[in-house]
């Protein structure tokens, strides 16, 4: 994205310039799926998609807010004295969100703001767009106000603001990837205790490569909610048999002895899920620490595999991506990515075979879909901060 762009943007918006910039990745999950709010493992990295926030403090306590991707809806504008969740304020709610719980912790700021937002993440391609947004946010107003925010008070935040403010019972990776990342690395994060360790994601000779099943997804309104309910259930059922706070405590032994407790076929489906894929997540992220990328791989597919079968978050859409690119040779591995019931899928892709695989999953998408997918090739990135000069 190109910086001057950005700031003629924000001037052709406000009629003045804008002062700072800022950059908040997306994020995929390499494995680790619907573990987070399971107190399970997780292995996300940010990508270098993501959102940009050009800003400038105004003199009084409004901030005005104007999106690039969606200029059909104008200058949405509220004020920091009076927050309140409003259906009819679109994305803003994001922004009302994270003000209204730093200011809960912080007091009011003194000053609101202009800002001017462009995202290059597909919007509801499970790439974290909102959490993108929510931690652009944050960042912004503790490097504005020079508040003492560290980084993981915002991730929190962020998480707060899904939750309490937008009413999604999500889990803290989405903020925690995109907040706390590291160009180079993936996150292995224990979502329990958040204990996490930095893995170095280095990939010489392949690709990153997304396949966007161009299938908006919207977390809220599907059965994403039902999934955790369900897996709560599952969890009180095995606690009347287990010592455990969470289905990530559970071990793959304990769980096959002690799960005819559930008794329900569905929820011990939920549950067996979300215990061997925290499993697999710990051996996926050690093989790749090892080296061992092909066997990698082979846990992503699993992982892909349990999801469409145990946790059926799949569509026909995002089942048949991954089933495609097993069948080419260069793909290490390919799973869905994200909340699911729509939206992206990832490949690990020799860096050769990179584009007679996309040629390939192309044409069969549109065979069997009648419609055409997206793909895109990702770099890592770092977590949320200032796009400085010199960047």
């Amino acid at each position: 994205m190109d910086r001057h762009q950005l700031m003629k943007e924000f001037e052709t918006c406000f009629g003045y310039k804008g002062e700072r910039v800022f950059f908040s990745p997306g994020r995929i999950n390499l494995i680790g799926e619907h573990t987070d709010y399971n107190g399970g493992k997780v292995f996300p990295c940010a990508i270098d998609k993501g959102t940009y926030g050009v800003v400038k403090k105004r003199q009084d306590k409004e901030v005005h807010a104007f999106s690039g991707n969606f200029p059909e809806v104008g200058t949405l504008s509220f004020s920091i004295e009076s927050i309140e969740y409003d259906k009819a304020d679109s994305w803003s709610n994001y922004l009302k969100g994270m003000i209204k719980y730093i200011q809960d912790e912080y007091g009011i700021l003194p000053n609101g703001f202009d800002v001017y937002i462009y995202g290059t993440i597909p919007n509801g391609a499970s790439l974290s767009s909102s959490a993108s947004l929510e931690l652009l946010i944050g960042v912004i107003i503790r490097e504005l106000f020079n508040l003492d925010l560290p980084q993981l008070d915002i991730v929190k935040l962020g998480m707060k603001t899904e939750n309490e403010f937008l009413g999604l019972n999500s889990g803290i990776l989405d903020q925690f990837a995109i907040g706390m990342a590291k160009k180079s690395y993936a996150v292995l994060l224990d979502t329990n205790t958040l204990i996490y360790e930095y893995v170095p994601l280095v990939l010489p000779n392949h690709k990153i490569l997304i396949m966007n099943s161009m299938t908006r997804r919207e977390l809220v309104d599907s059965e994403y909610n039902t999934r955790r309910r369900q897996c709560e259930e599952a969890l009180e059922r095995l606690q009347t048999t287990l010592n455990v706070t969470s289905l990530g405590e559970v071990s793959i032994e304990d769980f096959e002895e002690h799960k005819a407790v559930i008794e329900d076929k569905v929820l011990i489906r939920r549950a067996r899920h979300a215990v061997y894929e925290s499993d697999r997540t710990e051996r996926a992220a050690e093989a790749l620490k090892q080296g061992e990328l092909e066997q990698f791989g082979r846990y992503m597919n699993e992982s892909h595999v349990s999801l469409h079968d145990d946790y059926e978050v799949t569509i026909e859409a995002t089942d048949l991506l991954p089933r495609l690119a097993w069948e080419q040779d260069g793909v290490v591995g390919a799973r869905m990515t994200g909340g699911g019931f729509g939206g992206c899928c990832i490949a690990i892709v020799e860096q050769d075979a990179v584009e007679p695989v996309i040629d390939y999953i192309a044409t069969g998408f549109k065979e069997k879909m009648g419609y055409n997918a997206e793909f895109y090739i990702v770099e890592t990135a770092d977590g949320t901060k200032e796009w400085v000069n010199n960047d």
